[in-house]
């Protein structure tokens, strides 16, 4: 039986979101009228696409076949008008980035209004998650990863490198006395990642300097920051974070020194999407000069802040 292309929209919103509540935010409509739509939709097509129940909608198999065939569905339509739009012409419409929070929280809010300010019909959502994102799922049009996946249908691009170094606050070195060297640091309590939610080898920091117990963790780049500037100990810092905290200062960076690389992420079914290629674009360029702009503001503080 056929079934006009807004109900698959709306299907797919419900299903990626699996509850009422957080298609409506994305869709902009009513979770009431969007339960509506889906019990129409399920008489429509005789059976059940939903368990619904206080945690959400989850699919039923029909509902997992109908979500494969309409993103299929989704990704012809998408490759059939990628060539409609001019270039030059401004962005419109959603879309949704999902990226790990440190990325989220000291860069993409600054870039993304950038992107907006120059395209003001354009709706930009970050999802700021400390996992990995499943493009598959359109869980995000596109994501920031800290390592390239090897494996699924992605295309992946480098950003940019940063740096990272260790660094306490100036309060907690008044009161500790200065860090001369590594030796040292098992004299001070660090400030981490918990060890079991690290979702990606290349953010075990500690582990790389033969670190031992974290007494103050957190599964969040901001929290760990928030924590070290708050004199709770020594931690390892990106250094484009350190502009948005003066009161911290980088250590022995003549002695640790890391560098990890952001990687945009896409769906290999976008590639021909004109409008996420061009703000694609747009996101790696600004990315990459924002990471280059907090990290030498990073070096002067560090200048002006040496004896």
């Amino acid at each position: 039986m056929a079934h006009n292309w807004d109900d698959m929209r709306l299907f797919l919103a419900v299903a990626r979101a699996e509850s009422l509540s957080g298609a409506g935010k994305v869709l902009r409509l009513d979770p009431a009228t969007l339960g509506r739509r889906m019990a129409r939709l399920e008489k429509a097509m005789q059976t059940a696409l939903f368990v619904k129940s206080p945690q959400g909608y989850s699919l039923t198999q029909a509902g997992a076949e109908l979500l494969t065939r309409a993103g299929t569905a989704e990704q012809a339509m998408r490759a059939a008008t990628a060539g409609v739009a001019a270039p030059t012409e401004r962005l419109s419409g959603q879309i949704r980035v999902g990226a790990p929070d440190g990325c989220a929280n000291y860069l993409l809010p600054q870039v993304c209004a950038a992107i907006g300010r120059e395209n003001p019909a354009l709706d930009i959502q970050i999802v700021a998650l400390p996992r990995v994102f499943n493009l598959s799922r359109r869980e995000a049009d596109m994501a920031i990863g800290v390592s390239a996946p090897t494996a699924g249908r992605l295309v992946v691009r480098q950003v940019s490198e940063y740096k990272l170094h260790l660094a306490a606050s100036e309060s907690y070195l008044a009161a500790h006395g200065p860090i001369n060297d590594i030796a040292a640091l098992k004299d001070h309590p660090l400030v981490g990642y918990i060890p079991d939610m690290i979702f990606d080898r290349e953010l075990d920091y500690l582990a790389d300097l033969g670190a031992g117990r974290v007494p103050f963790a957190s599964n969040s780049v901001s929290v760990q920051v928030n924590m070290i500037r708050q004199g709770a100990g020594v931690g390892v810092v990106h250094d484009f974070s350190l502009p948005f905290v003066p009161q911290v200062q980088r250590i022995l960076t003549d002695q640790v020194s890391l560098t990890r690389a952001f990687y945009l992420i896409r769906h290999a079914d976008d590639v021909r999407d004109v409008r996420l290629a061009k703000f694609a674009g747009q996101l790696v360029a600004r990315l990459k000069s924002e990471v280059t702009r907090l990290e030498e503001v990073a070096k002067q503080v560090d200048m002006q802040s040496t004896p």
